[in-house]
């Protein structure tokens, strides 16, 4: 009973990432224990080059959880989208999974309208995760799969006019690859003039990377944010 009372009281502190209504997505089927989190919807580029270009996007669990399912909102059929998750045994929450998942997307069609995204989250209490991968006795000359990254993000809202947002990876560490995400706090899917009406660069210069957004008056009373990620590797 108490742990009923501790998911609800969770449910409740995390309505800010946007909670999901009951049974409107898959993320906690199957799963006794469950807070739901929504993220915004993030727009899918969409240009018509090869290879299609992919935006990546970071969706997090409330401290304490790990993340038991996954689901998302498309606002067109033409996408492909996926999560990354750890190697591991069992596949598993805690194992294959941990607190923050970062999404892809690609726009496959071609005709696109705005194509836009909006991720979940089923997360469940951290200490009913996997206990992680089993040790094995190590090949020579081989390792076994470790984590030699390190995703450092940073989210900020927009406002009509220019935004920047900037992250960066440790000194110890060096930048690997890095993203940018537009998404839009709304209750279906962004309209396309909306989606329009924002438009950003990105730079990278050393360790360091930036994103810099204009936005029109049409962001004005939505909730609109730039996400801004750095891999990075090398680290102690």
């Amino acid at each position: 009973m108490k742990r009923f009372v501790l998911a609800a009281a969770i449910l409740a502190a995390v309505a800010g990432f946007g909670a999901s209504p009951a049974n409107a997505t898959n993320e906690c089927r199957g799963l006794q224990v469950c807070v739901r989190v929504a993220g915004p919807w993030v727009v899918v580029p969409a240009a018509l080059t090869t290879p299609r270009p992919r935006v990546d996007f970071m969706l997090s669990c409330p401290r304490g959880y790990v993340i038991g399912g996954l689901d998302a909102e498309l606002s067109d059929r033409a996408i492909d989208i996926d999560f990354l998750g750890k190697l591991g045994s069992p596949v598993n929450p805690g194992v294959t999974t941990a607190r923050a998942a970062l999404f892809r997307a690609t726009y496959t069609g071609n005709a696109p309208k705005g194509p836009s995204f909006r991720p979940h989250l089923g997360c469940l209490p951290a200490s009913g995760g996997g206990s992680g991968p089993v040790p094995y006795r190590k090949p020579a000359a081989a390792f076994p799969p470790g984590e030699p990254t390190i995703r450092r993000v940073r989210t900020v809202n927009l406002r009509p006019g220019i935004v920047r947002a900037t992250t960066a990876c440790a000194a110890s560490e060096r930048l690997i690859s890095s993203w940018h995400a537009l998404a839009f706090y709304t209750q279906s899917a962004p309209a396309q003039t909306l989606i329009q009406s924002v438009s950003a660069t990105r730079s990278v210069q050393g360790r360091r990377v930036a994103v810099r957004v204009r936005s029109t008056t049409a962001v004005q009373g939505v909730r609109a944010v730039v996400q801004v990620g750095a891999v990075c590797g090398g680290g102690s």
